[in-house]
């Protein structure tokens, strides 16, 4: 069951540009500009673009704070502004610049209160929390007030915030900016944990590309308001000709292989490291490269997801 369907969705904004010493002039820009997008529950998607492509824009339209322009948008069977209120307990939010925490009382006061607000049974709110307090090691400041929270502690606690009543889908904006590696990786595990259960379905924003590769099956790419990619990471190095490479070192110079699938991209070290560009298997050139009795060693090396999208960004 889809638990976000978009069609021909758009938002408008009014600017004003100076256009002489004293006279502006009014002008529409589109910060989304008919968007078509489904995501099936329990996916895991990420949603990314450069600044200004209507990321965060769309996520707004999607959660209720912002009405479309046009189009129509339901979330979880929901329209979202006209039922935000009941929307509300079907979906939770993260972003990692706004807390929905309470910022002088101490973190478990947060976590009750949000409880009495979404009107969760208290035995269920108790177990989710238990889950939480476990995964994410909240325990050590669970009665610190959220104000004296380092930046990795209180995104921990917002992810929890976000989760204990039950979601059905949870939105994601930047969740990791700003955090050290350590955060980045709890963070990064409790979020592969809660999609491989498949109960959550997770929509993320960010600028961390390393989110992406380690959270996301599906990835949607946004350029000035529009889609311009929809699929898996695979499908968007094989769009843009990304390939893997072979690092080869050898114990003594060899002439350079005709292997089909394979291209000799550079010699280093008098001849003895090789490196090749594949564009088929790499069992053909290994195997010719075993033959010739010199091979001490070989790295695969995948091609980098900056690389790729920076192509797309960029037009390439």
């Amino acid at each position: 069951m889809a638990v976000i369907e978009a069609r021909e969705l758009r938002k408008d904004f009014t600017v004003r540009q100076r256009t002489g010493r004293l006279r502006r002039e009014r002008r529409v820009v589109a910060a989304v500009d008919g968007i078509d997008l489904t995501v099936e529950a329990g996916e895991m998607v990420g949603y990314i673009g450069p600044n200004g492509a209507g990321k965060s824009t769309t996520l707004k339209m999607f959660t209720g704070v912002l009405f479309p322009s046009a189009g129509h948008v339901r979330v979880c069977g929901f329209e979202p502004v006209p039922q935000r209120v009941a929307m509300a307990r079907r979906i939770g939010v993260v972003f990692g610049q706004r807390s929905q925490l309470w910022w002088d009382l101490p973190l478990a006061d947060s976590f009750d209160l949000l409880r009495h607000i979404y009107r969760v049974p208290a035995a269920d709110h108790a177990a989710r929390l238990a889950r939480c307090r476990r995964l994410l090691d909240l325990d050590s400041f669970l009665d610190q007030p959220v104000r004296q929270l380092s930046l990795g502690q209180r995104m921990r606690g917002e992810l929890t915030a976000a989760l204990l009543h039950g979601p059905s889908v949870l939105f994601l904006d930047e969740p990791t900016i700003g955090l050290d590696v350590v955060s980045k990786q709890a963070v990064r595990e409790f979020l592969a944990d809660l999609g491989a259960e498949g109960d959550t379905t997770l929509v993320l924003t960010t600028h961390d590309l390393a989110d992406i590769e380690r959270l996301c099956r599906r990835l949607v790419v946004v350029d000035h308001g529009r889609i311009v990619h929809d699929g898996t990471l695979d499908d968007l190095h094989s769009r843009y000709g990304s390939q893997r490479r072979v690092v080869v070192d050898l114990d003594e110079p060899t002439d350079p292989l005709d292997v089909p699938g394979a291209l000799l991209e550079a010699t280093e070290s008098g001849g003895r490291r090789l490196t090749y560009a594949l564009t088929g298997p790499p069992g053909p050139l290994l195997a010719a490269l075993a033959g010739t009795g010199k091979l001490r060693d070989v790295a695969i090396l995948e091609p980098e997801i900056e690389d790729v999208v920076a192509k797309l960004y960029s037009g390439g």
